[in-house]
């Protein structure tokens, strides 16, 4: 998500109303502010919480190394650094760092990682999952820069929910999301995106819970139909390749040529479990 989730709204009476920001929403060079207020956990300094917040913090430490080890295998390559999580204690410390309301995680400019004191609560369910997705963007942002427009927006989210096994993506529906590709609601690949012109859900008339699955679902087909080709292109951008050039040369054809039809394609399963169908593969080193 660049920004991951929501905030304090209860899952089961307002889920329809929850935005799926994540890390595409936070590009506000004003985000950066001192990270001051943290001190790392004594037993994983990988960890950064808010005094009070240790707990939490443990049990982030507790799901990093796996974290970590599944965005290493998605992306074929290790972190560049490692990475610290911040881990916010109340809702004041997280929204003093994260401005996009209503999310639950974000990696934010300067490529920092913060979590909300929601995932130690009312979405403790989608730690680990979402956890996932931001240090996927993370990941990518130490080799490429926060967020980079040279990847469009539907990439950067359906390959971090992809590699969450849905993280991040969990608010809709694989068969709603096919049913609104019917609909004639899909995204546009041959959009292109710009410093100052992101494509994100809005700009497909898209639901930002249905824009996150199918980014993700039509990102697993790319990564089926080719594993190989797959691979090539994520090292591509990785070693900051142009998406265009690099797709073309892969595929010899752009995404809106390759990609036509993709959601039609696939089954329905009509449950959000549609993020596995495409496994993770070990990392180069």
């Amino acid at each position: 998500m660049r920004q991951g989730l929501l905030r304090r709204l209860p899952i089961l009476l307002f889920a329809p109303l929850l935005l799926t920001g994540c890390s595409a929403m936070v590009g506000n060079p004003g985000a950066r502010q001192p990270m001051q207020g943290f001190v790392p956990l004594p037993e994983d300094d990988r960890v950064w919480v808010e005094p009070g917040a240790e707990d939490f913090g443990r049990k982030v430490s507790r799901q990093l190394d796996a974290a970590i080890a599944k965005v290493e295998a998605a992306h074929y390559l290790p972190f560049a650094s490692m990475p610290r999580i911040h881990a916010c204690g109340n809702e004041a410390c997280f929204s003093r760092h994260v401005f996009t309301p209503r999310l639950s995680a974000a990696v934010i400019p300067d490529n920092r990682l913060i979590l909300s004191p929601n995932l130690d609560g009312s979405e403790k369910w989608r730690l680990q999952n979402l956890l996932v997705h931001e240090l996927a963007h993370l990941h990518l942002g130490q080799r490429v820069g926060h967020y980079h427009y040279n990847i469009p927006v539907w990439f950067h989210e359906g390959w971090a929910s992809l590699t969450a096994e849905g993280g991040g993506a969990e608010f809709a529906t694989d068969a709603q999301v096919i049913e609104a590709a019917r609909a004639g609601k899909r995204i546009n690949f041959s959009a292109r995106d710009l410093p100052d012109r992101r494509h994100r859900a809005g700009a497909f008339d898209l639901d930002v819970h249905i824009f996150y699955r199918q980014a993700m679902l039509v990102v697993g087909h790319l990564k089926n139909r080719g594993p190989d080709d797959f691979r090539k292109l994520v090292l591509a951008l990785q070693d900051n390749q142009d998406f265009e050039i690099a797709f073309w040369d892969i595929y010899g054809a752009g995404p809106e040529r390759i990609l036509a039809g993709a959601l039609q394609s696939l089954p329905q399963t009509g449950d959000n479990r549609g993020a596995k169908a495409a496994a993770p593969s070990a990392p180069e080193q």
